[in-house]
């Protein structure tokens, strides 16, 4: 049942306007006495979903009990970054979602079903988890808070990949993770019908129907002044939301290029981008973009390590980024990676594959360290000099000596392609 549904690529909704029509949503549900929010970590800062879960808790008072932030494999979010994100509501609301303890197991998806999907490429069964809490904390409303944008594993964010990735297990992250790997990213990005999105909606529709779960997905985009707009916000119980917000996401977040780019510039925010797990959506959003022997260069003040997670961390240094073929010879060779497919198949999404090369320039990692993994190294300081972050307009430049690049501010608010290679 959709709740509450408006956007459009001009619409600029303020956040009166998302106060309400949220409002109006909750206004239809009738009364609720224990209410959960899963909103994103800090790493979705734009989403608006701090905005929106702090509105939620002064519509329902002290009957919003918890909220758990849908961290999936990330680090648990700071104490100044939940006052940053999420405002006035008290720290004492805030629960830790372990992707490796504490669950729920709802269901298995079965290997035929994801045989099928994945036109053969895997061939295992897929446990559908929750964190606990969803399943034994009583409660009768479960607000779902995200946005809606074009994502490397599943195609489009958010909608049930909040709840069965971002509060889920080890063992289903791993393998929804190397299911979009191996069926091909290139595949699987600006698309809402994919593989793994499949998985997902079974999981749905065969085991979560008993959890009071509402669906509140924005979509964020740039404004004309070059800032940040809300273009849509879209609420219900099931996927006619996700549906339109993803129709919305692709009008408003995929620029499709007439020509390849030999050089692009991406500066990833210090506050926002610590790890190449989130910080590679530098290449992740911009690989369709990028020319046969192009550059991808990425401005990364804030990087400090490569995984989100310790035990991730050290295997992304163990094997590196290597390649497709590579990855999957070293998942079929060593217990390690196989234990950790979603490891493995971010291996896979960070390579270039050899058609491009990628310099990152670090804040806190050395070159050996970059170098390690198969970056091109460059030191930050100069970069910052020849591409000012606080100069360059997004989308096309020219610099002062006559070399055109492309920048991006933000890799995660798009998706980049040449339209030869989205078909």
């Amino acid at each position: 049942m959709l709740l509450y549904s408006q956007g459009s690529p001009t619409t600029s909704l303020t956040p009166e306007d998302l106060m309400a029509g949220l409002f109006e949503a909750l206004d239809r549900l009738g009364e609720r006495k224990r209410v959960l929010a899963l909103p994103p970590d800090f790493t979705r800062f734009h989403s608006r979903a701090g905005p929106l879960t702090e509105m939620a808790w002064a519509y329902y008072g002290e009957r919003l009990t918890d909220v758990l932030p849908a961290i999936g494999t990330h680090y648990p979010m700071t104490a100044e970054e939940i006052g940053t994100m999420f405002g006035a509501m008290p720290p004492s609301l805030f629960r830790v979602h372990d992707w490796r303890s504490g669950l729920a197991t709802l269901g298995e998806v079965p290997p035929e079903f994801v045989r099928d999907v994945s036109e053969g490429r895997v061939d295992y069964p897929i446990p559908i988890q929750v964190d606990q809490l969803l399943e034994k904390g009583g409660y009768d409303l479960i607000l779902s808070i995200g946005q809606v944008v074009p994502h490397e594993v599943i195609g489009m964010a958010n909608y049930n990949k909040n709840v069965f990735v971002g509060t889920g297990g080890s063992e289903g992250i791993n393998k929804t993770h190397f299911l979009g790997a191996a069926y091909g990213m290139e595949r699987i990005m600006g698309r809402a019908d994919t593989p793994v999105r499949a998985v997902l909606n079974y999981g749905s529709d065969h085991f979560a129907r008993h959890l009071p779960i509402i669906y509140v997905q924005t979509v964020v985009g740039r404004s004309e002044a070059g800032g940040l707009a809300v273009r849509g916000l879209f609420i219900g119980d099931d996927a006619e939301c996700f549906q339109r917000a993803a129709e919305l996401s692709l009008q408003v977040n995929f620029e499709l290029l007439d020509r390849p780019l030999p050089k692009v510039v991406v500066y990833l925010d210090p506050s926002e981008f610590k790890s190449t797990w989130l910080g590679n959506k530098s290449v992740y959003r911009t690989r369709m973009a990028l020319a046969d022997a192009g550059e991808l260069v990425v401005l990364a003040p804030g990087l400090a390590q490569f995984g989100e997670d310790p035990g991730i961390d050290r295997l992304i240094r163990k094997y590196g980024y290597v390649g497709t073929p590579a990855i999957l010879d070293l998942v079929a060779k060593n217990e390690d990676l196989r234990q950790n497919l979603s490891a493995a198949a971010h291996l896979i999404h960070g390579s270039s594959e050899g058609r491009f090369t990628i310099t990152y320039a670090p804040g806190r990692i050395t070159r050996e360290e970059m170098e390690g993994v198969g970056f091109q190294y460059a030191p930050l300081g100069p970069l910052l000099e020849r591409y000012p972050p606080e100069k360059l307009k997004d989308g096309p430049n020219t610099m002062p000596d006559g070399e055109d690049v492309f920048f991006i501010s933000n890799p995660a608010l798009g998706l980049w392609a040449y339209k030869g290679r989205f078909v």
